[in-house]
């Protein structure tokens, strides 16, 4: 089932305790993506209708293999970045008030994800 999944939990538990500098977040996966946006407000489910919109479930892919329309779930990483990096100030991530970092998965063939997160003191 298509997900947009809030990871900030994960991203603020480990940078406590770093102080400033850069957290890397990457999603080693060729069919997800990683956002920062706000959450609860809607902005999920229109990220990804928007997203369904721009890559529709067709089979006119080259990329066939999978579920109808996968081919989609390959091209969404050019769009969606598999990997973000923030400035963290005092082990907190230095997100605005209203955003969240989040995971985004279209994927209907892959329900399990990894996440790397290093850090980069300064």
């Amino acid at each position: 089932m298509p997900a947009v999944v809030d990871i900030s939990h994960r991203v603020v538990a480990f940078c406590r305790g770093k102080g400033d500098g850069l957290v890397n977040i990457f999603l080693p996966h060729a069919t997800a993506g990683l956002a920062v946006i706000e959450i609860g407000s809607g902005a999920e489910e229109d990220l990804l209708v928007t997203l369904d919109r721009l890559l529709p479930r067709s089979q006119t892919y080259l990329h066939r293999h999978g579920s109808p329309g996968h081919g989609a779930d390959h091209v969404l990483p050019a769009l969606v970045s598999p990997s973000l990096t923030i400035p963290v100030l005092d082990g907190r991530p230095a997100l605005g008030t209203w955003q969240s970092v989040v995971l985004v998965d279209p994927n209907r063939d892959n329900s399990s994800r990894q996440l790397r997160l290093s850090f980069l003191a300064g």
